[in-house]
């Protein structure tokens, strides 16, 4: 039987600053780049969109990205109890079903949220919250997967925010040449989280964990993430030369070369490389998202 004690800390609401660190702020920033893609992208003006604009960066952002963050800790607080048993769950500075109700009240008010910003935020935002628990919770638990767990990681982190915030700014559907452009990245983003996994391919082998470092080996892995993160992106400057977006194109070639000419340092130790690749490779890589979003939009009204 439960002591007085313990049934008073279950029950207690956790302190703020825990719920913070439950939602990993840290996390916020790749999807908020991609909704200020996304913004850029549509070549509207933000002089009247700005309240929808902050309702975007709320939803990309501390929402359904904080979110997606307090799902995973919870479904994962029995292995994180043996890896990282300092997060909030595991730790019981978050207890009982805490956690839980924390993901599902994120989940309403994400939802009660994008509602405010249009149909096609809403739609977006169904889908990202849907992918979340996809991810994490069982039956799926899509993470299990080197192919589907990175694939809807990139999906939501770059494609759907990118999407938003196209919509938010538009109002409407974003045209042909932004849903294949964030399409595209949201490919080559499935590269960046197979290395993301790197760091953790010894407990994944030992939790079943089907990543492709666990599978392949770091170095095939290797191999695979950088053809494809850079296959969506030499996609992108040949569209945007067809399109004549001349400048863009040029950027963005840029950059993928720039990335070409540091793989083969990540490839030789890729275990040893990954976190300097994700400091200059990766970021060349959000660079040439905002050079391409300004090529889509025209850089009007900016």
């Amino acid at each position: 039987m439960s002591t007085p004690a313990l049934s008073t800390a279950k029950n207690r609401p956790p302190a703020a600053r825990d719920v913070l660190e439950l939602l990993k702020p840290i996390t916020w920033f790749p999807p908020m780049w991609a909704f200020m893609c996304g913004c850029i992208s549509s070549g509207e003006s933000l002089a009247e969109r700005w309240p929808f604009v902050i309702v975007g960066i709320l939803l990309t952002g501390p929402l359904v990205c904080g979110n997606s963050q307090a799902i995973n800790d919870w479904f994962d607080r029995h292995v994180d109890a043996i890896n990282q048993p300092e997060r909030p769950i595991p730790s019981g500075r978050i207890a009982g079903q805490w956690g839980l109700w924390i993901a599902i009240g994120g989940t309403l008010l994400s939802l009660a949220v994008s509602l405010i910003a249009g149909y096609w935020v809403f739609a977006a935002t169904c889908l990202g919250i849907a992918c979340a628990w996809a991810y994490s919770a069982p039956p799926l638990r899509l993470k299990m997967s080197g192919i589907w767990g990175p694939g809807v990681v990139g999906l939501t982190y770059e494609g759907l925010t990118w999407f938003t915030g196209a919509a938010v700014m538009a109002g409407t559907l974003p045209r042909a040449e932004i849903l294949i452009v964030l399409l595209l990245y949201s490919l080559g983003a499935h590269g960046i989280m197979t290395l993301n996994d790197f760091k953790a391919v010894e407990g994944d082998r030992k939790m079943g964990v089907r990543s492709l470092p666990a599978m392949l080996g770091v170095d095939r892995a290797a191999q695979i993430a950088c053809v494809v993160m850079a296959l969506p992106q030499a996609l992108v400057v040949l569209l945007l030369v067809n399109w004549g977006h001349g400048l863009a194109a040029l950027i963005v070639g840029a950059l993928v070369v720039a990335q070409l000419a540091l793989m083969p340092r990540l490839l030789s130790n890729p275990l040893k490389y990954t976190p300097w690749y994700n400091a200059t490779g990766t970021s060349l890589y959000v660079f040439g998202m905002l050079a391409a979003a300004f090529g889509l939009g025209g850089a009007v009204g900016l």
